[in-house]
């Protein structure tokens, strides 16, 4: 698996960057979101967190600015059935994640269903998924209310992202944060890990 990739902008779309790494360029797809974030002009150096979906005849490299974009996109086409890698970068490109998880939490199947190519009932699809099969609304509602740390948060999408059922992974994050309160992200993921292993 390709984790990210660092190197200068070759060529820059709205929805494609190449990046040249060490002379090799790699075709990246991205959402609007991450191009406006990230601002690609010819020349400059670049980093996109990245995913590698293969499908039967077809290898795709997807890149976003940040983990937790990049953490949405695999939600959406890991958990929810009938999303493909398109469909989700449509979604991410129509809004940011905060909007995503706040229309998800109110249940605003108008907001998702703006997306190109997602239709009314694909978005009722999505909310209804993430909200009572994987219940991560109620995480990202408590963030919201200042419940739950942004850190905490993140860090239950990632292991959420990687497979891990999302009441273990937030059984793991509190225990982790009854000894570390301040820990970050990138240490809950790893302590968390380790503990469910």
């Amino acid at each position: 698996m390709i984790a990210f990739l660092r190197g200068t902008v070759a060529e820059a779309l709205p929805q494609s960057i190449v990046l040249d790494v060490g002379g090799v360029g790699y075709e990246v797809h991205v959402p609007l979101s991450t191009y406006d974030r990230i601002n690609p002009v010819a020349g400059q150096e670049a980093v996109l967190k990245t995913h590698l979906h293969i499908r039967e005849n077809v290898q795709m490299l997807y890149g976003f600015a940040t983990d937790e974009e990049r953490d949405i996109f695999r939600l959406l086409i890991d958990r929810v059935s009938g999303i493909g890698p398109a469909t989700a970068i449509a979604i991410l490109s129509g809004m940011n994640v905060t909007a995503f998880k706040s229309a998800v939490v109110s249940g605003d199947v108008q907001s998702i269903a703006r997306a190109k190519g997602v239709g009314k009932k694909t978005a009722e699809r999505i909310v209804l998924e993430l909200k009572d099969k994987i219940g991560l609304a109620s995480t990202w509602e408590a963030q919201q209310e200042g419940t739950t740390s942004q850190a905490a948060a993140d860090a239950e999408l990632a292991l959420i992202a990687l497979g891990f059922k999302q009441t273990e992974s937030r059984k793991a994050i509190k225990a982790i944060l009854k000894e570390k309160p301040q820990a970050g992200t990138d240490e809950l993921i790893r302590a968390a890990l380790r503990h469910m292993s």
